[in-house]
């Protein structure tokens, strides 16, 4: 093949004319019909190759990303994602797989699948697995649909109504609840963790259920995990885990040695695949021999040296996704978990856990601390003094991204005033985590004012949120009607 310069006045192809009779016209897909194709040429902008990748270049340094630095977001386990994980996911294998190709073409990703079940069925401690949920929200409200179809088996589903939450549940926990048909029910804590008393004044022959997350959402292991699991199973009722925190457990524990029935897992938040911005996501449903058989369809199943898809499971609760499970993130999981091994799954919860402990001890001296001081993988502070120089946790979080670090979650959980709650998972160094004190001390000494009209070296400063509740900008006629509002206002010439 041969090349040569081309002409300055030479028509590009997409300038090119062509006829409406040709059947197949330069640069138009073959077969288009004439009305599907353009009558004049494409608009492109008038810029230079160097403009646009400094537009882009700006654009990705406005955004805050887990290569630049540590999101310290409780619960949320915001982990760096491996490069040879993206690099697995991106090959021809796996990124241009389709779930309509015939199975005995998709033998390597079922195979994939079926692994990786295997290899979550031995973590949690639960013998069968499911990777068809979406997210974690997602396997939660399928793991309570299975636990709705297994009392209507049992011809119990008329009296077993309710589901129990203790008050630190995350607030996808009394939605999927509710949107599986159940009433619920909350009970206080005792010191952040349940009371065994108050679960057994609740707990009932109308149970369906106790979710449960364990490290709870203050970071506190529950000490009297084992008079849940007894209190539960003694009405009757089933044992759920909120799989949010399992990474501070892994190799340590498992949901199964402690009692529990059913778990979703969120892969993004232990086996370190991409989260945020909605998606993509990828959940899993662990559960125990009685909840198994309503786990949703297909199965994957092993048949001698093939991997099939199995629809043939008559109590199972049905389809809840159109393909099965979210295989880019599956391969990535999968890739996590065969690098670390067991041991180094094991070194994962550990450092969580000391990471955590760490940055309590040290943060602790700047803000009260609610609860006993041993957490799990992520601890709670309590940002009510700060009102006394007229100050609120909100304020706090916004100046802190002066710092250059993103805030950690704030006014969760709900029973403590004012809460931050932080979580630095195990990838983040003792470095990263003295910055981030560093960063905090500045931002709680700062003055009442600047915290106030926190932040000031941002793209974009603080926003009216009262206003933004009030007037909703949800379209381009909205924005153009925003506008002539603000043009309008008394004031806007001097702002």
């Amino acid at each position: 093949m041969t090349f040569r310069q081309a002409r300055w006045d030479e028509p590009l192809l997409w300038d090119r004319e062509s006829s409406d009779d040709d059947p197949d016209p330069v640069g138009v897909i073959p077969g288009l019909p004439a009305s599907l194709r353009r009558k004049s040429p494409l608009e492109w902008p008038e810029l230079s190759e160097l403009e646009v990748i400094r537009h882009f270049t700006r654009l990705s340094q406005m955004n805050f990303g887990i290569d630049t630095s540590a999101y310290p977001l409780g619960s949320c386990t915001m982990k760096y994602n491996p490069k040879v994980q993206e690099m697995l996911a991106r090959r021809r294998g796996a990124a241009e797989v389709h779930p309509y190709q015939p199975e005995e073409t998709l033998q390597g990703e079922l195979e994939l699948f079926w692994r990786l079940e295997r290899a979550l069925a031995r973590i949690t401690g639960l013998p069968e697995v499911s990777l068809q949920a979406a997210a974690g929200a997602h396997g939660e409200f399928a793991a309570l649909l299975m636990i709705r179809a297994y009392f209507r088996d049992q011809g119990e589903l008329d009296r077993r109504t309710e589901v129990i939450l203790p008050d630190t549940a995350h607030g996808t926990n009394p939605a999927s609840a509710a949107m599986a048909g159940f009433q619920t029910r909350e009970i206080r804590s005792k010191d952040g963790c349940v009371d065994p008393a108050e679960l057994r004044a609740a707990a009932s022959d109308r149970t369906a259920a106790f979710m449960l997350t364990n490290p709870n959402t203050a970071g506190l292991f529950e000490p009297d995990i084992s008079e849940i699991d007894e209190i539960l199973h003694d009405v009757g009722g089933m044992l759920y885990y909120d799989g949010a925190n399992l990474n501070a457990i892994l190799g340590v524990t498992s949901p199964g040695r402690m009692g529990f029935d059913v778990a979703h897992l969120n892969l993004h938040k232990t086996f370190s695949t991409p989260h945020g911005g909605g998606g993509p996501g990828a959940g899993a449903l662990a559960a125990g021999e009685k909840l198994a058989p309503y786990l949703p369809v297909p199965r994957v199943v092993k048949r001698g040296r093939k991997f099939a898809l199995d629809y043939d499971r008559p109590k199972s609760i049905g389809k809840i996704k159109t393909a099965f499970g979210n295989f880019g993130l599956d391969v990535r999981a999968y890739a996590y978990i065969l690098a670390h091994g067991e041991e180094g799954l094991r070194h994962i919860a550990h450092r969580s856990v000391l990471n955590s402990n760490y940055l309590g001890k040290r943060l602790g001296t700047l803000l009260p601390r609610p609860f006993r001081p041993l957490v799990k993988h992520e601890f709670v502070l309590s940002g009510a003094p700060l009102r006394e120089r007229g100050v609120r946790t909100l304020d706090l979080a916004k100046r802190l991204l002066d710092e250059g670090v993103h805030a950690p979650t704030i006014y969760f959980p709900a029973l403590v005033e004012e809460s931050l709650m932080i979580e630095f998972p195990e990838t983040e160094s003792r470095h990263e985590l003295d910055r981030f004190v560093e960063a905090f001390t500045r931002a709680v000494n700062d003055t009442p004012e600047n915290l106030r009209t926190a932040p000031h070296s941002l793209s974009v400063s603080r926003v009216d949120e009262v206003r933004a509740a009030r007037e909703l900008i949800l379209s381009r006629k909205d924005l153009g009607a925003a506008a002539k509002l603000e043009a309008a206002r008394p004031d806007a010439a001097a702002s």
